[in-house]
């Protein structure tokens, strides 16, 4: 029975999927349709798909589990930072200065601007063979933690579960194009929410409620720390904060999160998408991690095992609440897969081969390459992941734990700077694209010598591989915050840009800081109008002020 309501749900909810990809499938005939959906998403659809691409499955499976049992219920302050750094600042420092450059410079995608940005076509190719390397094994990743729900569910096998997602996903999203992708984004953050809120209630009170779940929590030592679980900062404070870091501010490098600002519609929607998506953020990240740090109430040890701890913590709930989670694990990892395999092919196809290889490339091609390379991406990262789960290829993993610090690291401080910054170098871009995929690489080397045993223990020990290397988040947040040295000291000594074509890019900022000052300096410099009593005659000033006092008394 229960079997049976889990898959009517699961049918129902890719058959509202498949229904809005062909009730937008006209809006996807052009290829600024299909990628950025005309530029006319207003801030619900903008914000929810912002959201729903930041937060997939691995976050709510894999992540509030790791974390969870790594910090207790300190994890909540990852969520936290999420939405205040990784979703309202993003948007407030990011949002309009995207939205108006990209449209000025005619780019519709990251490596798009960087090559406008600097006028370099190299450096347009150069990010996106970066896309192309290391968005795959990120998607691949999504699938993780789908395995342990479904075989929970249904006891089917685990190539089954990302199969039937990947086609679903690539159905939707070939025939409806971004704004397909947009409104499904809308129904599954709306499960996402109201999911989680569901799911965190329904593990607490299966726990005796809020109080009685911290008190049992509090009993669990971490070392030789008693209630370290329960305490505001957890048991590893340098930790959480590289966490907080990587996951909140690394995002704001990420292409497929920063296009959601080139298809807004108009400057005016970016305050209220930033505002839905902090909630959003706030609710759906805050309540993972918060749930992830009861996980240590589980009976035996989960460390290495963390995609357990979350369908564990539910497995003995109604199952109703099963079937809600089930949903929203799906949504949120079609949701990402949405959005990456529409950022991977549109890179591919307009920056690297229209861009480098064939540049007439005609309209037709660019569809046709666009919807292929998306079933492409799809297929290749459904196969990775299949590969890594049946025969445990430690290669594939690490590649995966790069990814995500490889791309924030080469991007976000050439990016930031050059929407704020007219004198930030081409230079300084080649600088932090080759020094955020370097430490990547070296990352990825270092981890797999480790898994085999290759590293010399004095190395393993030192204080260089226990803060840096030890983990993969820890390279990935010491590659972004260094990368905001690399590009401002390598702009001052290397060639400064074409400034006259700067201020025509940044020309309407100016204008608009200069009416901004104009409006302020008139109202602080414009003298009141006097008061005026019924025979005519000015009040003076000490008159005025009896006056206002006899308004407030």
């Amino acid at each position: 029975m229960e079997t049976v309501l889990y898959a009517g749900l699961l049918l129902v909810y890719f058959a509202i999927m498949i229904l809005v990809g062909v009730k937008n499938q006209k809006s996807s005939r052009s290829v600024q349709g299909f990628v950025l959906g005309g530029r006319s998403v207003g801030p619900w659809l903008s914000a929810f798909a912002y959201g729903t691409s930041y937060f997939s499955a691995v976050i709510f499976i894999g992540y509030a589990g790791q974390f969870g049992w790594n910090f207790g219920i300190a994890a909540t302050w990852i969520g936290i930072g999420n939405a205040l750094i990784g979703s309202m600042l993003a948007w407030a420092v990011l949002g309009k200065r995207t939205r108006v450059l990209t449209q000025q410079l005619d780019s519709a995608t990251m490596p798009d601007y960087f090559g406008k940005r600097f006028s370099d076509k190299k450096l347009k190719i150069a990010a996106s063979v970066i896309v192309f390397i290391f968005l795959i094994p990120y998607t691949a990743s999504l699938y993780k933690g789908l395995g342990s729900l479904f075989e929970m569910a249904f006891g089917i096998p685990y190539w089954v579960c990302i199969l039937i997602m990947a086609v679903i996903t690539g159905v939707y999203v070939l025939i409806g194009g971004y704004m397909a992708t947009a409104w499904n984004d809308f129904i599954q953050g709306i499960v996402m929410l109201f999911g989680i809120i569901a799911v965190v209630a329904a593990v607490l009170l299966s726990y005796g409620g809020l109080s009685e779940a911290l008190n049992s929590l509090s009993q669990i030592p971490s070392g030789e720390l008693q209630g370290a679980y329960v305490s505001f900062f957890g048991p590893d404070l340098y930790g959480l904060i590289m966490v907080v870091i990587l996951t909140s501010l690394g995002t704001w490098g990420l292409p497929q999160m920063v296009q959601k600002y080139y298809a807004i519609k108009n400057e005016g929607s970016i305050r209220k998408g930033m505002i839905i998506s902090t909630v959003f953020a706030l609710v759906v990240a805050g309540g993972c991690y918060f749930l992830g740090g009861f996980g240590r109430l589980l009976e035996g040890d989960y460390a290495g095992n963390y995609d357990a701890i979350i369908p564990t913590l539910i497995s003995g709930l109604d199952p109703f609440i099963i079937a809600l989670v089930l949903i929203l694990v799906v949504a949120a990892s079609m949701s990402t897969l949405a959005s990456l395999v529409m950022s991977s092919s549109s890179t591919i196809t307009l920056d690297f081969i229209k861009g480098g290889i064939k540049k007439d490339l005609s309209h037709k091609s660019q569809m046709f390459l666009i919807r292929f390379f998306i079933a492409l991406f799809i297929v290749i990262s459904a196969v990775i992941a299949i590969v890594y789960e049946m025969f445990g290829l430690s290669f594939i993993a690490q590649m995966m734990g790069v990814s995500w610090g490889a791309l924030a690291g080469a991007f976000l401080s050439p990016y930031l700077f050059s929407l704020y910054w007219k004198k930030t170098t081409k230079a300084s871009c080649w600088a932090s694209f080759a020094f955020g995929v370097g430490m990547s690489l070296c990352a990825l080397i270092v981890s797999m010598l480790a898994t085999s045993g290759k590293l010399p223990q004095s190395f393993t020990d030192s204080f260089i591989y226990r803060y840096l290397f030890g983990s993969s988040v820890y390279v990935g947040t010491w590659t972004i915050l260094v990368s905001f040295l690399i590009v401002p000291i390598v702009s001052v000594f290397t060639k400064k840009p074409d400034q006259d074509k700067l201020r025509k890019l940044f020309s309407s900022f100016t204008e608009m800081n200069e009416a901004v000052e104009s409006a302020a300096s008139d109202y602080l410099t414009k003298k009141p109008a006097p008061i005026r009593f019924t025979d005519g005659k000015e009040a003076t000033r000490e008159t005025e002020d009896v006056i206002e006092s006899d308004k407030l008394n």
